[in-house]
């Protein structure tokens, strides 16, 4: 039996109750080496051209189209021109071959050009159409600028017209009718040469169209929204004229012969 009065066991200096390290060991313990991983780039690749030009997409240019006017133009045919392909979404300017922007047409309408011929000279069209009326065609004619408009467009292949008296007295003087079929009013069909000269209300050869006069000038300037916009164009653009007989691309299709004939 274990005596009462002496404890179990010998209490002992806090000296004697710490751990005793070997001599040669460290007195603190380090945190074990942990090998860095390699630096990893979280920058994402820039997106390549092809993603962004998928992403946005930017709406046509319109087509542009060089109406020019004179001294003597037939105002419908000018007007029904610019106001057709307007309706088509082309950008049209009215170049006046005056000094002034404001010219008197040849039955005494005033029409006010958008700039002048001068400030075309540089530019570069899609189509560049001529109304005719007399004596406009001749202004027209006689303008050097309007000249080398019309040359530089033929010789690009792109699209150029005339209407009324403007393919005989215009394009002919110039040459711009070679190796083409053209029409005009009736009264300057016998100045074409016959082998090439129709007939026909609307004459399309090549890039060259051509027209009668102010009874066609609708049928002249909706031939100009398809070859532009396509026939869906026509569709749209024909609805909003009203025309009641689908089939005829002319307001004057409700009209009689015999009143057609005024305006041919």
């Amino acid at each position: 039996m274990l005596s009462a009065s002496k404890p179990i066991l010998a209490p002992t200096s806090l000296t004697a109750m710490a751990i005793r390290l070997p001599p040669h060991a460290p007195t603190h313990y380090a945190l074990p080496h942990r090998r860095t991983p390699p630096f990893r780039s979280i920058a994402r690749a820039a997106p390549s051209p092809s993603t962004t030009s998928t992403a946005v997409s930017l709406p046509p240019s319109p087509k542009k189209v060089l109406v020019p006017i004179a001294m003597g133009t037939e105002e419908m045919e000018a007007v029904i021109l610019a106001g057709v392909l307007r309706r088509a979404g082309a950008d049209v300017t009215l170049a006046s071959v005056e000094d002034g922007l404001e010219v008197e047409a040849s039955y005494g309408t005033r029409i006010i050009a958008d700039k002048s011929i001068a400030a075309c000279a540089n530019q570069e069209f899609d189509l560049v159409a001529l109304p005719g009326g007399m004596p406009g065609s001749v202004r027209l004619r006689d303008n050097e600028i309007l000249q080398r408009i019309m040359v530089r467009q033929a010789e690009e292949k792109r699209l150029y017209g005339a209407i009324c008296a403007a393919p005989a007295v215009v394009l002919m003087p110039w040459g711009l009718h070679k190796g083409r079929k053209i029409t005009c009013h009736p009264s300057f069909i016998g100045d074409l040469p016959t082998f090439r000269a129709v007939e026909s209300n609307v004459q399309v050869s090549g890039e060259l169209t051509t027209s009668r006069g102010p009874g066609t000038a609708f049928q002249f300037a909706l031939s100009f929204v398809e070859q532009l916009f396509g026939p869906h164009a026509v569709e749209d653009v024909h609805s909003t004229l009203v025309c009641q007989n689908k089939l005829c691309t002319s307001l004057f299709c409700i009209m009689p012969f015999s009143r057609l004939d005024y305006f041919l």
